[in-house]
């Protein structure tokens, strides 16, 4: 009987997800976590979507639902929050993505 090789605990594959870009972006990811955890300490991390293109999945932050999930771009960190048209936002710092009526994002690129 063979057995299925046992998963990393979640902080550690969160881990692994901020170290994989190695610059400037795993930085910021680990950044915006610590602000994450601050803002809501009792946040559950969790990783999800694991795909052929993405093994490593995408690091979420839920608290009674998901609140933000983040992941790296080529050039850029993007943070986004499922239900992110519902905030205020008067200094326009997020944008809607265009395939999401809810969804509001925020870009984080290096200058």
């Amino acid at each position: 009987m063979s057995s299925m090789p046992k998963e990393k605990p979640i902080s550690e594959q969160i881990d692994a997800i901020i170290k994989e870009p190695g610059d400037w972006r795993g930085k910021t990811l680990s950044d915006l976590r610590a602000i994450i955890n601050k803002a809501d300490p009792d946040v559950v991390e969790e990783v999800k979507w694991k795909k052929p293109s993405r093994p490593e999945g995408v690091p979420v932050w839920s608290h009674d639902g998901i609140l933000c999930f983040c992941d790296t771009l080529k050039n850029a960190v993007r943070l986004t929050f499922p239900k992110g048209a519902q905030m205020k936002d008067p200094q326009k710092l997020f944008n809607t993505r265009k395939d999401e009526q809810d969804g509001s994002c925020y870009r984080l690129s290096r200058r």
